[in-house]
């Protein structure tokens, strides 16, 4: 069902299960898969993909050019998931050439009024972006990670599996997976024992992993903490997430304790 005043080009690939309510424009280049719904007054252009069940609220901005000074008019790309909720106000830009050109959204995550999405973001599944939320440019958030309303995330920042990001933060730093973090400046308040909890991971697990967090934070030399664990978690595969994604770039600051 598409309303007679919006604009879909002839060349957009749109799945007969498409519902498009009135005074939407959607570009040539532009796939709509099954049952994706947009409610009204969305704006959609560029090699835009969106998966099944998605469902776009007004005023959404998808697809358009990046904001970035560098951009060239290159190819490029953005990738959204199945059964997505992007709320009002929300804007996704594609990828640009320094960033390998994608912009890729997982499954079932929430973007919530207001929230933006830079060039070259990698956000996994089940993700929550709360009200006013800006990613800017080449950041990568992994799965199940919560962001709390005015908080914003600095470009090239990792945000790890499960991680929570309390309100009005202001994300500079790594946030390893797991981690509790808030701050005008991040810091690490201590684990997202909640979110642990719901998933229902092992309370041993847990407890092992609340110990191998105040040993890998128990001094600033991050790397030095890792080698005098040796190995001692290797059965604890919540404590080899952390060790794996703190050594996977060693140049990035990795947010850590006040204290």
């Amino acid at each position: 069902m598409i309303h007679s005043s919006s604009v879909i080009d002839k060349k957009a690939k749109v799945s007969q299960s498409v519902k498009i309510g009135p005074f939407c424009y959607v570009g040539p280049e532009v796939e709509l898969s099954d049952d994706v719904e947009l409610i009204s007054n969305v704006h959609i252009e560029g090699n835009t993909k969106i998966g099944k069940g998605t469902k776009i609220f007004p005023f959404a901005s998808i697809g358009t050019q990046p904001q970035d000074l560098k951009f060239k008019n290159e190819k490029n790309s953005l990738i959204i998931g199945e059964q997505n909720i992007i709320r009002e106000y929300v804007t996704i830009n594609p990828g640009t050439e320094g960033g390998g050109s994608k912009t890729e959204i997982g499954n079932s995550c929430l973007l919530m009024i207001s929230s933006h999405i830079a060039h070259d973001c990698k956000i996994g599944n089940n993700v929550i972006i709360a009200n006013n939320v800006p990613l800017g440019g080449h950041v990568t958030i992994e799965d199940s990670v919560v962001i709390g309303g005015n908080s914003a995330v600095q470009q090239f920042t990792r945000i790890g599996r499960l991680a929570m990001i309390g309100g009005m933060t202001g994300v500079l730093k790594d946030v390893t997976p797991f981690g509790l973090s808030i701050g005008n400046r991040n810091y690490l308040q201590g684990l997202n024992l909640i979110g642990l909890r719901r998933k229902k991971y092992d309370n041993k697990k847990i407890m092992g992993l609340d110990k191998a967090y105040k040993e890998i934070f128990s001094s600033k030399n991050l790397h030095e903490n890792l080698s005098k664990i040796n190995g001692e978690y290797k059965d604890n595969e919540l404590v080899s997430e952390v060790i794996r994604f703190i050594e996977k770039d060693k140049k990035r600051p990795i947010c850590s304790p006040q204290n």
